[in-house]
């Protein structure tokens, strides 16, 4: 019976696989047409015969999307079918709009608690807090709620209200509030300011409508505040990217106008298309670093690629995500959407930064990254070289900052989040958030805070061993060296009070970020978190060093 259903969802999908093709392709091959209407009559005169026949009565609607759901395992993760109820998720990929509340919120145990607010936001208006617990909404008790059903039932249309009641997380006190949903567009400049006096930072969370405007009047603005910086970070880092039209718009701040950005090139090849700078520049001239780690992706990869390849900056960080795809969404009947992946782009250089090849599978339907051995190099507009296949390297590479297992396990637990609570509901104002610091007295009442409180973690080389130990025993090996390895595990084992103060530098700086979002919300925080960052810091002593600087530049990598 397995075996059948199996036959049966993989003779679904690839029908529905040829249907698809049918309606966007045009095949001028009579064997290509046969074996398409072939497959038709057969999907149709199966179909008919397992509804009619089958058992037990057949969903359509169910069947069909484990069809597609199954063709879709064939291609990219960016292609995807989109439902009618999911339209508005769409939507905000494109746009950063939708109806809500402005607040981000996380599930522990029974209750849920605020642990963002949006600055301006129907719950900044409302004076609700991080930290605040939601106890019912319109009348409903939401305790042992799934945190995505109170996510959907934050959001809806603009003007809507909902009645929602509040339990101080210290005092216990509940107010109930009336909460008038808006339309919440997240920013895509979520943060605009100047490092060590004179050099701007800006950091772009998402390529969303407009956002190269944005962007473009954030720059313009900190020069004509600060008209004697010398130089400007602009940080992609973590940015998933977004619309290809705004990546170019961004870089044209940047670029001179008629400049190419990127091009694109697909299967379609009346689709394909170059890019091209249409507006005269901000500034070709100020010194640029681009930010980029392993989650800058897309839109944000098309920028720092054509930075890059044109020699117009500097890209710091660590190598980014490689998604060289273009998707475009295809209308289906019934409200429905499907988002393909119809070309790769490509840089000014020509260099596709595809990392992950889709097209080739391995038998178990896995695939590989493109291996080095096979990337192509490609030469910059000042003769460096560069490479495709596999993201944007940066010209200065950063090690990204290791988090220590008892930070992580501090946050996963929410310790630092609910102190930070605490500490709010005990301090009715800090300094301002870029000089704000916890004391050692107050580390230690954090210390104290923790005492009788389960954070126990395992460390990565507890992690390891216990891998090893589990191998040795598959394999037979364990008895022989069992006494060894006792040796070892009681050398690694790790004192919790000792951990926290061996780490105290870093979980401190946690503590301020989270302090200083309650009273500054996340403006305050990433002000803070840019006096320690390594990425920054790096960025603005090459800013600082015209020298090396232009060698960056100039010399190949």
């Amino acid at each position: 019976m397995r075996a059948f259903f199996n036959k049966k969802k993989k003779l679904i999908a690839m029908l529905l696989l040829l249907i698809t093709a049918a309606g966007i392709f045009a095949f001028n091959e009579s064997d290509k047409y046969f074996q398409i209407a072939k497959n038709l009559d057969i999907f149709a005169a199966f179909y008919r015969e397992l509804n009619t026949y089958y058992v037990d009565e057949l969903p359509p609607e169910k069947v069909m999307r484990k069809g597609i759901e199954a063709m879709l395992e064939e291609t990219d993760p960016f292609t995807d079918f989109i439902s009618e109820e999911n339209l508005d998720d769409l939507k905000f990929m494109a746009t950063g709009k939708y109806g809500g509340v402005g607040a981000s919120i996380y599930t522990n145990g029974e209750w849920t608690s605020i642990t963002d607010v949006y600055e301006g936001s129907p719950m900044d208006k409302a004076g609700v807090k991080p930290g605040d617990i939601i106890v019912s909404m319109d009348g409903k008790s939401v305790k042992n709620a799934p945190q995505d059903d109170i996510s959907k039932q934050l959001k809806g249309a603009a003007g809507t209200p909902l009645d929602m009641v509040f339990r101080n997380p210290v005092t216990g006190v509940e107010t109930p509030k009336k909460i008038i949903r808006e339309e919440i567009n997240v920013k895509a400049v979520s943060y605009t300011g100047i490092i060590k006096n004179d050099i701007g930072y800006i950091k772009m969370s998402q390529f969303t409508e407009n956002s190269g405007s944005m962007v473009r009047k954030a720059f313009e603005q900190l020069k004509q505040t600060n008209p004697g910086i010398k130089g400007l970070v602009l940080d992609l880092r973590g940015n998933p990217g977004g619309l290809l039209d705004e990546a170019v718009v961004v870089a044209n701040i940047f670029v001179d106008k008629n400049k190419l950005i990127v091009s694109t090139k697909g299967k379609v090849k009346n689709w394909d298309r170059n890019y091209e700078t249409a507006e005269q520049p901000a500034d070709t001239h100020i010194p640029l670093a681009v930010l980029t780690n392993h989650s800058s992706a897309s839109a944000s990869e098309i920028v720092a690629g054509s930075i890059q390849d044109l020699d117009r900056g500097l890209v710091i960080g660590q190598r980014s995500y490689g998604k060289g795809l273009v998707q475009t969404t295809r209308q289906l009947p019934y409200n429905t959407k499907l988002k393909v992946t119809t070309a790769k782009y490509y840089t000014p250089s020509g260099r596709c930064i595809q990392a992950i090849d889709y097209s080739h599978r391995n038998d178990d339907g896995s695939v590989d990254y493109v291996p080095d051995s096979l990337r192509k190099s490609f030469i910059t507009h000042n003769g460096r070289a560069v490479k495709d296949g596999g993201g944007i390297e940066p010209d200065a590479k950063v090690d990204p900052t290791i988090v220590s297992q008892v930070a992580i396990t501090l946050i996963r637990k929410q310790f630092i989040f609910d102190y930070a609570t605490s500490y709010y509901y005990n301090h009715d104002k800090i300094a301002p958030a870029t000089t704000f610091a916890l004391t050692d007295s107050e580390f230690a009442d954090f210390e104290h805070y923790l005492d009788n409180k389960d954070y126990s973690y395992k460390t990565r080389s507890e992690e390891v061993l216990d891998s090893f130990k589990s191998t040795a025993k598959k394999e037979k090996y364990y008895d022989a060296i069992a006494k060894e390895l006792e040796t070892v595990e009681t050398k690694m084992k790790h004192d919790k009070k000792q951990d926290l103060l061996k780490n105290k530098t870093e979980i401190k700086r946690l503590l301020e970020e989270e302090i200083i979002n309650r009273y500054y919300l996340q403006k305050g925080r990433i002000a803070k978190s840019l006096a320690w960052d390594s990425e920054v810091n790096t960025a603005v002593d090459i800013l600082h060093d015209p020298l090396k600087y232009k060698q960056l530049l100039t010399v190949s990598k």
